[in-house]
């Protein structure tokens, strides 16, 4: 990305042509690393998906397009692509370890981190991966957690589009 965009302002793309430009290798390599991890879980760890393989396959593309977002709203709100690494590393990195329910129950923290782990897309699939995969519900148990993850995926693309569109000008 150093010294590509000068180039991209210069062509007739619109904004919303260079953020997909942008974002689809990242979700082709995200959706293959997900295809193999789950290959891994299935056959190395020898552990069985109780719930439907496909529902959770969408419900991680949503997931994988929620992360891209917020990628693309850091990448245009800073100027480097080191503050950018920066922020995901630091800012989304150790909030999602910390504050999804993987590591610590939610319900034992104080309502001040349970308040902030409202605004962690990764809380959310963590509900999802666990009801598709450990219990085996369907989509009327987790629709609530995919519409906040619609959501958030629709507000991050058009703020990072209105952020842009600030920049280009």
């Amino acid at each position: 990305e150093i010294g590509t965009m000068e180039i991209l302002l210069l062509s007739r793309l619109k904004p919303i042509m260079v953020l997909i430009g942008k974002a689809i290798p990242y979700l082709v390599l995200s959706i293959i690393n997900f295809i193999l991890i789950i290959f891994l879980y299935i056959y190395l760890l020898d552990v069985a998906i109780k719930g439907s393989f496909l529902l959770l396959f969408l419900e991680s593309i949503l997931f994988i397009i929620t992360c891209l977002s917020l990628g693309l709203l850091i990448s245009n709100v800073t100027h480097s692509q080191q503050t950018a690494m920066l922020i995901s590393m630091m800012g989304m990195m150790l909030p999602t370890l910390l504050l999804t329910g993987f590591m610590f129950p939610l319900e034992n923290m104080p309502w001040i981190f349970q308040a902030i782990s409202h605004l962690i897309p990764s809380r959310y699939y963590y509900i999802i991966v666990k009801a598709v995969m450990l219990k085996g519900l369907g989509f009327s148990y987790i629709w609530k957690e995919t519409l906040i993850l619609a959501g958030m995926t629709v507000l991050l693309l058009a703020v990072s589009l209105k952020k842009f569109k600030i920049r280009l000008s």
